[in-house]
């Protein structure tokens, strides 16, 4: 694994290709090809004319309904989507949207729609009775007539497997997973420098304001380095992805690399200019190098869960495993601030990141305040507590974070809460403490799996 591949070439999750390019280069290709295959009309009698077995009439019909059938596919695939975004935004979470404007399958269906429109109406402009037929076009357009019924079954049937919730946490979480899988290094990789090891001076370090506003999206190390390099200074972020910006906010603090040069000016060698160009801004949030952003979306869907409306702990239970085993990966993975090198091994940019007790108060903090009253979900995240204590057990500071935490989730219960499901949840607290001591048996053993059972 590449250290950090925040290091390459960034690229936004905007960068993939909108919902409109496919159908557009289907649309295109499908009116090239028509008007190239309306040339190919072999003559009455032979046997590449036979292959249709009509006249111009049944030809000229056919094509008339494949478009319109392309059309009304068209309009079902979209009504369904309409739904489907109504469903997610009011059941599950309104960040959730975002990833059906990335739909492959979605972008498959209206390409062939298109390319099939396209093609029969052009086939059928250029349908004169007084020439001989376009046989291939003609056995091509029933085709893609036939093509657009298929994928309108295959879509539907995506719909379906996407509208289950448990679907949609399982692909936040194999995203989340593989953004901590590329973004942080593991705890034993040498390679990462801490920013502790510079002697910064903060009387003298410049500051850098950002010009924009929006949510960072990414930050490319590589141009923060080189710019860094160019004017022989340390530039140090204070900012991260995930952060809302507002313009005229701090955004970096440059410093002059050698201790005893005056103070460097970052707005006069243009280094101001080059650590504003490298943090990457949007209207919304991604999972590209934002981690958290992932458990935002399983907390939206465990909090919209546990709201009066819905009143459905078994759902928020089940976001509370997946966020339970991407804290697990996160214990083996070196959180906090990195400091980048250039290519002399000299440390040019200080990125700072978030830490364990950021992710723990971002999973456990909004839903046991929602959820103070229901035994079921505390117990869930004194459960996700527990397999976090088994994983930092031995880490001194994260088990102090782990146990500040389930402190938390037990004294957030509710006094209605009966005495039964109380010690229910107190029992789990000791567990979260067992495990913390590295009595790990004792931590998961019980009678039947009640500890581990929703």
């Amino acid at each position: 694994m590449k250290l950090l591949q925040r290091n390459r070439s960034p690229r936004a999750e905007t960068s993939r290709s909108p919902l409109w390019t496919w159908p557009t280069a289907g649309g295109g290709i499908a009116l090239v090809a028509a008007m190239l295959l309306e040339r190919v009309r072999p003559r009455s009698g032979t046997g590449p004319a036979a292959l249709w077995p009509g006249d111009h009439s049944s030809a000229s019909t056919m094509l008339q309904v494949v478009a319109t059938s392309s059309v009304t596919v068209a309009t079902l695939a979209f009504s369904v989507t309409v739904v489907t975004l109504q469903l997610a935004s009011q059941q599950f979470s309104p960040r959730l949207l975002r990833r059906y404007a990335h739909d492959r399958v979605l972008k498959a269906v209206l390409t062939v729609l298109l390319t099939t429109l396209v093609f029969a109406l052009t086939t059928l402009a250029f349908m004169n009775s007084d020439e001989a037929l376009p046989v291939v076009a003609l056995l091509l357009a029933s085709a893609l007539g036939v093509a657009s019924l298929a994928a309108v079954l295959g879509f539907l049937s995506h719909i379906v497997r996407k509208l289950r919730v448990d679907s949609m946490m399982l692909d936040v979480h194999d995203e989340t997973g593989d953004a901590i899988r590329m973004f942080y290094p593991a705890r034993d990789d040498p390679r990462p420098r801490s920013p502790d090891e510079l002697d910064l001076d903060e009387a003298r370090g410049a500051t850098v304001y950002g010009r924009s506003s929006g949510f960072v999206r990414l930050v490319d190390v590589g141009a923060l380095v080189a710019c860094a390099r160019r004017s022989d200074t340390v530039v140090r972020l204070s900012i991260r992805p995930g952060d809302l910006l507002v313009a005229g906010n701090p955004i970096a603090t440059v410093w002059a690399r050698d201790p005893s040069a005056d103070p460097p000016d970052p707005y006069a060698d243009g280094t101001a200019a080059a650590v504003d160009d490298a943090v990457r801004l949007g209207y919304e949030r991604t999972l590209e190098q934002d981690v958290a952003f992932g458990f935002r979306q399983l907390e939206d869907i465990a909090v919209k869960a546990m709201s009066p409306g819905i009143n459905d702990p078994v759902t928020a239970s089940t976001a509370v495993g997946h966020m339970a085993d991407l804290l697990v990966r996160l214990a083996g993975r070196r959180l906090g601030p990195t400091l980048h090198e250039d290519g002399d091994g000299v440390g040019r940019a200080v990125v700072p990141d978030r830490d364990l007790r950021y992710y723990l108060d971002l999973a456990c903090g909004q839903l046991r305040r929602f959820s103070a009253g229901e035994p079921t979900v505390l117990a869930a995240l004194l459960r996700l507590l527990r397999d976090l204590a088994t994983a930092v057990h031995g880490d001194d500071r994260n088990a102090a974070e782990v146990r500040q935490a389930a402190d938390l989730v037990r004294d957030t219960m509710d006094s209605s809460v009966g005495p039964a499901d109380a010690e229910r949840v107190h029992d789990l607290h000791r567990r979260v403490l067992a495990a913390l001591d590295g009595r790990t048996v004792e931590a998961y053993a019980d009678r039947s799996g009640e500890t581990r059972s929703m």
